[in-house]
């Protein structure tokens, strides 16, 4: 694997639960890893409760990917010969044949460990890894209206993306007219702390920026914060004079060396008594203002990396905005940060 230990032995969002019926299998890569997701009839509540099993997308007997079969008596059935797996990875029966198969581990697929919480499934490759994932602040919060925003998988590096998601400066640019603009630039105050194991950039200003989806749906907007939870996870907060207007929780799934799948979940106060407008409303207003913002992104962080397999190799020079610095990559390495907070930076975003 060409990612590192800290990235490749954590857990990370494969799939939304919607999109795993019971009875259904699911492909999924992580990794550079293959991953047959599958269903069983029964459920529960979370991990392999819920009847879902992760094995290695290669059958033992002959090497036929898993995905392509079915689930069949609560195990995942190759379509090649029909030996059947359970989600811990045993060989249920080999059809045709009348010698017993559970204690003969030779015949075994890898199993992976689930978990499954607030409508999103997490594998992790690693047997070292915690017991669950570490979700961030309001990730399951009932209190707030949450809905998903899921469109594939991209082509680029989730890393990349994580940095893309952290960096205010491309906004006036990329996102001109949408987030900010271009031409008309207001003051801010870029507030950076480190921990141990994250850091948070907090952007404060007197008004809100000046495009059609600031204007529109965070207008009482006076401070905003981005923080990266290593490896994959960014939530960024949008906070009115008294309260939270939007939190926006950004899961980016390295899938391949060059592609990553994108997760995102959208959290907004749950206060109908004080006029805030019903979930699927704002549901339908995020999407539209957001749509293409996201196109852009994306075709940015495809572009970025068509330069970037062209020439070789990445090669990147930091400039007086990257006040980051080589943080995000050294968190990206499992490394770990020297906690404290930055002097405050003016900038005009």
């Amino acid at each position: 694997m060409s990612f590192p230990d800290a990235v490749s032995n954590a857990w990370h969002m494969v799939a939304l639960s919607r999109d795993l019926k019971r009875g259904g299998v699911r492909k999924v890569t992580l990794c550079n890893t293959p991953i047959a997701l599958f269903r069983s009839e029964s459920g529960g509540e979370l991990g392999r409760e819920t009847g879902i099993g992760a094995l290695i997308d290669r059958c033992p007997h002959r090497n036929y990917p898993l995905s392509e079969g079915r689930v069949y008596k609560g195990a995942l059935e190759c379509p090649y010969h029909g030996w059947r797996f359970g989600a811990d990875g045993a060989c249920k029966q080999v059809p045709g044949c009348a010698a017993q198969t559970a204690d003969d581990t030779r015949l075994n697929a890898r199993a992976l460990r689930v978990y499954e919480a607030h409508g999103a499934i997490f594998v992790t490759l690693s047997d070292s890894a915690p017991d669950q994932p570490d979700l961030p602040p309001d990730f399951g919060n009932p209190q707030l209206d949450h809905f998903w925003w899921q469109q594939g998988t991209w082509k680029g590096r989730a890393f990349d993306a994580i940095e893309n998601v952290m960096d205010p400066f491309h906004t006036n640019h990329l996102h001109h007219g949408f987030i900010r603009r271009r031409d008309i630039r207001l003051p801010v105050k870029l507030l950076v702390t480190s921990y141990a194991d994250g850091i948070e950039m907090a952007i404060e200003q007197t008004q809100p920026d000046l495009g059609l989806m600031s204007r529109f749906l965070e207008r009482d907007r006076s401070r905003s914060i981005s923080r990266y939870y290593a490896p994959s996870t960014v939530q960024a907060r949008w906070e009115g004079e008294t309260k939270l207007t939007l939190c926006v929780t950004a899961i980016f799934t390295p899938a391949t060396d060059g592609t990553f799948t994108p997760f995102a979940r959208f959290s907004t106060p749950k206060d109908m008594a004080k006029g805030m407008a019903p979930g699927w409303l704002k549901q339908a207003a995020i999407r539209l203002f957001l749509a293409p913002v996201v196109a852009q992104d994306r075709r940015a962080l495809e572009r970025q990396y068509g330069v970037m397999e062209h020439f070789g190799h990445p090669k990147f020079t930091s400039g007086p905005g990257d006040i980051l610095g080589g943080r995000l990559h050294q968190l990206w390495q499992g490394q770990r940060l020297e906690p404290g907070s930055d002097p405050a930076a003016e900038a005009m975003l």
